[in-house]
């Protein structure tokens, strides 16, 4: 493999793989691409008498690479204002089938990896969503077999801890979510009282760029409570269903423009909402918003309420015709 286009033709080839272990690590779309830049330095930089196996030397660059933004994000995040939610990404309708875009990447998941250590978080990426062994792990990682025995079970017991013990069905989740907005939105309290679980929990990120809960709400008292006080001061809301992070979701359009981007997780032994997560934030829309298109560009339906292929930056090859996350 030593022509350059061999070399590109093999890069596009484990792109998609690249970026979905970047993103599960970083729940970052920008910040993946620039993972994505890296690997792709690296690998035209490198001496081919010194990559033994090309897929495993990419994966290696990219999750080291991802990990060590990993780190430097954790430090940012503690002034972020109010709950940090990772950023969603639009999936196709069966990407629940999919290796690559299914639970591993779920915002459920995704906010429970965010409470690993960044190692702990890797190895259970590496392990629980894309398959590789330990002994596989240690050599990506540099550390020894056992110490990732020890990462990978103390990552599995603090993720099953936190996780619920079956996933609902797709299309239970999909009818939840539309009986919560539409209650929600509507200002119906005696469904959202039949909706949400006891415990719920209320995730809101709006970054300090729109007004949102600076904590997790937990309890459906205090949900409703926020959910009452907050229906003034939101404009009309149309609501169009669409595939989050491989599982169902919806986006809220003010007009012809994003205004949230909302996803539930079901209470397992009820199939109550017993999670809510809404991403408010507009510099975490904008990706979202660029692969959805304008309202009218998709099936909606409007609720009365009182008031992709991420690219990889230049000079990375892509494949012909994929679109640009911007």
């Amino acid at each position: 493999m030593r022509e350059p286009d061999e070399l590109t033709a093999f890069y596009l080839g484990q792109r998609e793989l690249l970026f979905s272990l970047a993103y599960n690590l970083l729940g970052n779309v920008a910040d993946s691409e620039d993972v994505l830049q890296d690997t792709w330095v690296s690998w035209v930089s490198a001496r081919r008498d010194e990559v033994a196996n090309p897929r495993a030397y990419l994966v290696r660059i990219a999750v080291n690479a991802a990990l060590a933004r990993l780190r430097r994000a954790a430090r940012s995040r503690e002034s972020y204002v109010g709950p940090w939610l990772p950023e969603p990404v639009l999936t196709e309708p069966d990407a629940a089938e999919s290796a690559l875009w299914g639970e591993s990447v779920s915002l459920a998941l995704m906010v429970v990896l965010e409470t690993l250590t960044p190692l702990e978080r890797a190895v259970f990426v590496l392990h629980e969503a894309f398959g590789y062994e330990h002994g596989e792990i240690a050599a990506l990682l540099g550390r020894s077999p056992v110490a990732v025995r020890q990462l990978a079970h103390r990552a599995r017991r603090h993720v099953r801890a936190r996780r619920p013990r079956r996933p609902a069905r797709p299309q239970v989740v999909r009818a939840a979510t539309q009986r919560f907005l539409d209650a929600a939105l509507g200002g119906d309290i005696d469904t959202l009282l039949e909706v949400l679980a006891p415990d719920v929990r209320l995730s809101t990120d709006g970054g300090g760029r729109r007004p949102a809960a600076l904590r997790v709400i937990e309890g459906r008292a205090k949900v409703l409570r926020l959910i009452s006080w907050s229906l003034p001061e939101l404009p009309p809301l149309s609501v169009r269903p669409a595939q989050v992070n491989g599982a169902p979701g919806a986006l809220l359009f003010a007009g012809d423009d994003l205004y949230a981007v909302l996803a539930v997780e079901l209470d397992p032994d009820s199939d109550r909402v017993g999670a809510i997560y809404t991403m408010l934030n507009p510099d975490k829309l904008a990706g979202v918003a660029r692969a959805a298109g304008p309202l009218r560009d998709g099936a909606a339906h409007a609720v009365r309420t009182p008031s992709p292929a991420p690219r990889v930056p230049a000079p990375a090859p892509r494949p012909e015709g994929s679109p640009a996350a911007g």
